[in-house]
């Protein structure tokens, strides 16, 4: 199989559908300082989806609301703005690329959604915003559903691949493509606009030389070997990629591990129900 070219992996993702039109401004404000929430909030309700879901998810376990949130604007009120821009966002993810045969669409998703759990949940002791963290962790592999939806023959050989050799993901795409999914989900991630900080996450969350101290990338390296060590995703086949050392930068003891892999599995479940079904 020829490697493929760079230039034309970009050129398949500026092809790509662009999120909505409310995600887009969502994501503009992170630079913006006087935002109109309440017009936003009409916004998002015009999508009667989206609208629906986000209040699934503002009254799940995922942020323990004390009380019934019944409307987009009491959301955005009781949650935040940039609560609601997370949620807004990861439901506009997991609708934006549609199943190709051969590819397990919903372990991806499952898995992308565990490594965003298990995100949020480490950000304190990393010193990361939580609502990053959960987006950072559901765009971390995108560059993979980019390959496999542009590229289905290509990565059909790379799943092959990887299947034959028992390697990681990753080594199965430099050895057949060329390129792996971190430089492609960058690419995809600078396309629609996210922050520097997580396009650098999504590049460099394989990068275990480069990641020597606390911060995002670190954070998504180690969300996503978590999520799969707990196979959240329900995909026995799938190696726990290698930890780098920083993770031990973590001040956390046996007990408060065995704590937070308890919460990951509960929250996962309740936002798997919302989101992937």
């Amino acid at each position: 199989m020829t490697p493929l070219i760079f230039d034309h992996v970009i050129r398949q993702i500026q092809a790509l559908p662009s999120l909505p039109a409310v995600v887009l401004e969502l994501l503009a404000s992170l630079e913006q300082q006087d935002i109109d929430v309440h017009v936003l909030a009409h916004k998002i309700e015009l999508d009667q989806a989206m609208a629906a879901k986000t209040l699934r998810i503002a009254n799940s376990s995922f942020y323990g609301m004390q009380s019934e949130v019944t409307s987009i604007a009491q959301a955005v009120a009781v949650l935040g703005f940039h609560s609601i821009r997370t949620v807004v966002t990861a439901c506009a993810l997991t609708g934006s690329f549609a199943p190709v045969a051969g590819f397990d669409f919903q372990g991806f998703w499952r898995h992308s959604l565990a490594t965003a759990v298990v995100g949020r949940l480490l950000a304190p002791h990393l010193g990361v915003n939580p609502e990053t963290a959960f987006t950072a962790g559901l765009l971390h592999n995108l560059g993979t559903l980019v390959l496999a939806t542009r590229f289905p023959e290509q990565h059909a050989q790379v799943r092959s691949y990887r299947q034959h050799h028992d390697c990681q993901m990753i080594e199965a795409e430099l050895a057949v493509l060329g390129i792996d999914h971190a430089q492609v989900g960058s690419a995809l991630a600078a396309y629609w606009k996210f922050p520097a900080a997580i396009q650098q996450a999504v590049a460099d969350q394989h990068a275990i030389d480069r990641l020597d101290a606390p911060g995002l990338p670190l954070l998504v390296h180690m969300a996503n070997a978590i999520a799969h060590a707990l196979d959240l995703a329900g995909s026995e086949e799938a190696l726990v990629p290698p930890l780098a050392p920083a993770w031990r930068t973590v001040a956390l003891d046996e007990a408060h591990w065995f704590a937070l892999f308890r919460q990951a599995e509960r929250t996962f479940d309740d936002m798997s129900r919302i989101m992937l079904a």
